[in-house]
């Protein structure tokens, strides 16, 4: 086991043990994507309820000229979270990359996927990195004197509170460095309804993606979880403009995770996700937050959902 899993490890398990000593009911929404959630995800890409991945998929493949035009041939491609790469051709075959750099937390998954990408791009240097983007990352050297664009399709962002999406916006430029591009999606904000059948499918694959995260504390963490004691719910939240993902204890429950008993309450909730939308001014004004400055941005006809292209711009120390 190598330095970067052994940490992430021990992170995990941190986590989850402050979600119960400290009664948070709350566990960070990464921790969805070991290799079994990973899989998940991108089966719930394909239902027709779960609009976000076919919307952004049209989108870049319908402005390939408006990206080569504004971002230009040569530069590395850092993706940040990449799981399947499944979008990332579009944008590769768009603008004529010198590299690609895939950046995700579920190592196995991430060998995979740039396997399969390389055979279809056997000319490209793809340089994986397995690691946790929600703080500085480095680089492999062969990328370093390269311009370079981030990648951070999906809307994944909006899994974050407002203050943790600047942070990591700020991280993403560390990472990139001052004149970098960053590509972008942000899922707007729209009717309820439309939002909660996206997060709640009639075919319960989403609920099996949330329910996995308790598989895999009894996996990885020596649980002893029933499972079968917990339902997935997701509700929209108006006050924070995001639906929210919770398990919900069916009965008085005991969690014995690595040694320790924990117990539930029947309807306790532990909160394991949020999908935030938002207003096209509102996404402007976190980028801006996070040191980024939006130079164009490409939405659907119905304004389900937005691509932003933004830079690095030198920071300005008068008005």
């Amino acid at each position: 086991m190598d330095m970067t899993t052994t940490l992430i490890d021990h992170t995990f398990r941190k986590d989850v043990q402050r979600c119960f000593t400290e009664q948070t009911y709350a566990i960070p929404a990464r921790w969805l994507y070991d290799r079994r959630g990973s899989e998940l995800f991108e089966e719930i890409t394909d239902l027709p309820e779960y609009y976000p991945t076919r919307t952004e998929t049209n989108l870049l493949k319908a402005n390939k000229a408006a990206f080569a035009k504004s971002i230009g041939p040569g530069r590395a491609i850092i993706e940040f979270g990449s799981g399947s790469s499944t979008k990332t051709p579009h944008l590769l075959n768009a603008i004529d990359p010198a590299a690609y750099v895939p950046i995700d937390i579920s190592g196995d998954f991430l060998e995979h996927s740039a396997s399969l990408l390389q055979k279809e791009f056997p000319e490209l240097p793809i340089l994986p990195v397995e690691a946790d983007f929600m703080k500085r990352v480095e680089l492999p050297e062969a990328v370093a004197a390269l311009p370079k664009l981030g990648f951070f399709p999906g809307s994944t962002i909006g899994n974050m509170i407002a203050r943790t999406s600047v942070d990591l916006l700020r991280f993403m430029r560390e990472t990139l460095g001052e004149g970098a591009q960053l590509l972008i999606g942000f899922d707007r904000i729209k009717d309820p309804a439309t939002l909660v059948a996206a997060y709640d499918d009639s075919a319960g694959v989403t609920a099996q993606f949330s329910l996995n995260l308790l598989h895999r504390i009894n996996r990885e963490l020596d649980g002893n979880i029933a499972v079968d004691q917990f339902r997935h719910v997701a509700v929209w939240s108006d006050i924070y403009a995001r639906i929210e993902i919770y398990l919900e204890a069916q009965a008085d429950v005991t969690l014995p995770i690595g040694g320790e008993q924990y117990h539930l309450a029947a309807g306790q909730k532990i909160h394991i996700e949020n999908s935030h939308k938002y207003g096209i001014r509102d996404a402007r004004l976190m980028l801006r937050a996070g040191g980024w400055t939006p130079v164009q941005e490409w939405s659907d006809e119905k304004d389900y959902f937005t691509l932003m292209l933004v830079e690095a711009h030198p920071y300005k120390h008068a008005p």
